[in-house]
């Protein structure tokens, strides 16, 4: 494999992992599984009161297998190509073999699909069977299932969850109708080749359901079902690449990354899919008891979502849009723990309402709030994009969010500056204690960022805001120069996971290259080795930014004991313990390099770049760049830094966009093409 002839983004093996968790999942921003697994899930539906509530398990017609009985000497693998979004296993004899694909429709979001195709050599005549093995049974512990009459060939069942997230709440009713699936298949003698397909819909109303089985039938006539998803995955890879010049591995991992990542955005083109946001562990995993329930954290918000917008904004947005409808919710968090405006949840699902099971995260790990605005300033500094806040909620939401961390701080006369107290850092192994570091300067960015943001829409903006901002604490030892975890942090003390070092990147809190070099030498040796697997990425991004390049490499080597082979499935701890498909950590290593590599930083006036690449990279390509309505493609290598414009929509009136070098103030316009 060291002829560089090895595609990295397919992933085959002749065995599949001893963990079932460990399987590839194949997903889209509706609908999820893993492989072989007897249940699938839809995004946004959960059964299950308050901290009880979990992924709606929906009996899975997708899990079949396929074998071919008596047969000896079956070369056998198992393939997972991320460039078409599809599992494919095959089953090959000397003279005769089998094909099974299943993927999860990329722009068809109601449909699941899987095909069996036959093929024998040119000199044989017998009849070649497959035998399908379908466990599949029609109930679900969280739906009351009913079976409805057959539509066009198709078994049908329907139900509602059988509990309410909150008192009142809603109760999703699933619709799913299915090609029933024998348990042979038959090549006969005449026959070379045949193919057989079978289809699943789910939606949350029949309508839905029989409109998008039938558009499946009708694809599937014209020969074009798989062939249309693949495009979709096509156009997905056109406008977001990643690849660079360097180890294998890292190329594999990359492109693991992003396809467990895209596979849970949003479709392009439908800006009207009502999204349910990202869970740590995707939409394949979520059952009670698993990956956190599929509930959705601060993962999403700032671990996630920065890669997602500097490729996709229309997905970025329909993130932000979750956060939008389940603001009520917040509020009414915010109320019941005796604050003002909005409070997000430590654990969100259908309504924005605390879903955490215990207690603890929820009332003390706070910073989750500033990492939802965090999000939206992102978003708003790369797309411009005002109508989000003007008319779909985003000034509400940002008016509630600098409310509340108002209402969260106290006066200390002693020091003369605000404190915010009895908070749980990002470093969980630390609680009830006062002013985060991280947590307090979260809520001076949103400050902030909302007194910006009114200012742009001519809003008066609230004294309390300026002065909240102008006047909290955010710890500092002036003597040892670095940043205390929290006030009476002694040094030394071990950290769960990356806390202070955040100060740098995301937050781009200012400090000098001193301090960041002391706060990351103070982390490193103390923080949990086996910790959560996002942590590393994040020093390396430090180390990236002060150029020590080597050293930034050490630690995003620690990443690759969280991939699993052979589908590059993230586990959250080293030790394999905790969330699977751990998109968290793939979002952060993602990030290292996205943002570490080629030092991208969003800032209001800019998208800043001042790469640093390690030895063994000679070159980096990034296609598909989103600012300001452009797509960009960068090309980075350890001599020049080459900029395209691949496509252009920009506002006629925006300002016309350029390159420009700080050192000497030289600028280079950027015209498409």
């Amino acid at each position: 494999m060291a002829d560089g002839k090895e595609d990295p983004a397919v992933f085959t093996s002749t065995s599949l992992p001893s963990d079932p968790r460990l399987l590839a999942t194949v997903t889209n921003a509706y609908l999820g599984t893993r492989v072989y697994r007897d249940i699938l899930h839809i995004n946004g539906v959960y059964n299950g009161a308050v901290g009880d509530t979990h992924r709606a398990d929906i009996p899975s017609p997708v899990n079949v297998r396929m074998m071919v009985p008596g047969a000896d000497s079956l070369a056998e693998t198992f393939t997972l190509n991320t460039w078409t979004g599809t599992f494919s296993h095959v089953l090959q004899a000397t003279d005769y073999g089998a094909t099974h694909q299943i993927y999860a429709h990329h722009s068809l979001v109601h449909l699941m699909a899987f095909s069996i195709t036959i093929w024998r050599s040119a000199h044989t005549t017998q009849p070649i069977t497959v035998q399908l093995q379908t466990p599949f049974v029609p109930k679900s512990q969280d739906l009351d299932l009913n079976q409805g009459p057959d539509f066009q060939g198709a078994q049908y069942i329907y139900g509602k969850t059988l509990v309410p997230e909150v008192e009142g709440g809603p109760r999703p009713t699933v619709h799913m109708l299915w090609t029933p699936v024998p348990q042979t298949l038959t090549l006969h003698g005449e026959e070379r080749e045949r193919s057989w397909e079978f289809l699943i819909a789910v939606a949350e109303s029949e309508e839905e359901a029989k409109r998008s089985y039938s558009e499946g039938l009708a694809l599937i006539a014209a020969g074009s079902l798989h062939s249309s998803h693949i495009h979709a995955w096509a156009m997905l890879w056109r406008g977001c690449c990643i690849d660079l010049d360097g180890p294998l591995p890292l190329r594999q991992a990359l492109y693991g990354c992003l396809y467990y990542l895209l596979s849970a955005i949003p479709p392009q083109g439908n800006p009207g899919f009502l999204f349910h946001g990202i869970s740590p562990g995707g939409l394949s995993n979520g059952t009670q008891g698993e990956d956190y329930w599929g509930h959705v954290f601060w993962d999403q918000d700032t671990w996630m979502f920065p890669n997602i917008l500097l490729f996709y904004p229309e997905a970025a947005r329909a993130i932000l849009e979750y956060r939008i409808r389940t603001l009520e919710g917040a509020l009414r968090n915010a109320q019941e723990q005796g604050y003002k405006g909005a409070k997000f949840p430590w654990e969100s699902a259908a309504t924005g309402r605390e879903v955490c099971p215990e207690e603890i995260y929820g009332a003390q790990e706070i910073h989750v709030t500033g990492d939802v605005l965090m999000a939206f300033e992102q978003y708003y500094c790369t797309t411009q994009d005002q109508k989000l806040f003007r008319e779909d909620g985003g000034w509400k939401l940002v008016d509630a969010v600098a409310q509340y961390w108002c209402s969260r701080m106290v006066w200390s006369e002693e020091e003369q500056c605000y404190h915010i107290k009895g908070v749980m850092p990002p470093d969980e192994y630390h609680y009830r204690v006062d002013n985060s570091v991280y947590t307090n300067a979260v809520a001076q960015r949103s400050l902030n960022f909302a007194a910006d943001i009114a200012r742009d829409f001519l809003i008066p903006v609230p004294e309390e805001w300026v002065d909240c901002a102008k006047k909290i604490k955010v710890p500092f030892d002036a003597e040892k120069k670095y940043h205390p975890e929290y006030d009476g942090y002694s040094p030394g003390e071990p950290v769960k996971q990356a806390d202070v070092v955040l100060l740098g990147f995301p937050l781009m809190y200012p400090m000098s290259s001193e301090v960041r070099r002391n706060d990351l030498e103070m982390y490193e040796p103390i923080t949990e080795l086996d910790g959560p697997a996002m942590t590393w990425s994040m020093f390396a991004v430090g180390w990236l930014e002060l150029k020590e390049v080597q050293r930034a490499q050490s630690q995003l080597n620690k990443c690759f004991s969280n991939i699993t082979e052979p589908f590059k499935i993230w586990v959250e701890n080293s030790d394999g313990s905790g969330a699977v498909n751990f998109l968290t950590g793939m979002g952060g290593f993602l990030q290292a390099v996205l943002f570490g590599y080629t030092g991208f930083r969003i800032t209001r006036s800019s998208l800043c770049f001042n790469p640093a690449l390690p030895n063994d990279i000679n070159k980096l390509n990034i296609t598909g760049v989103s600012y300001f309505g452009n797509k960009l493609k960068f090309t980075i290598a350890k001599e020049e830094i080459r900029i395209k414009v691949i496509e252009s929509h920009q506002d006629p009136l925006a300002p016309p966009l350029e390159a420009v070098l700080e050192e000497s103030g030289q600028r280079f316009p950027l015209r498409e093409g």
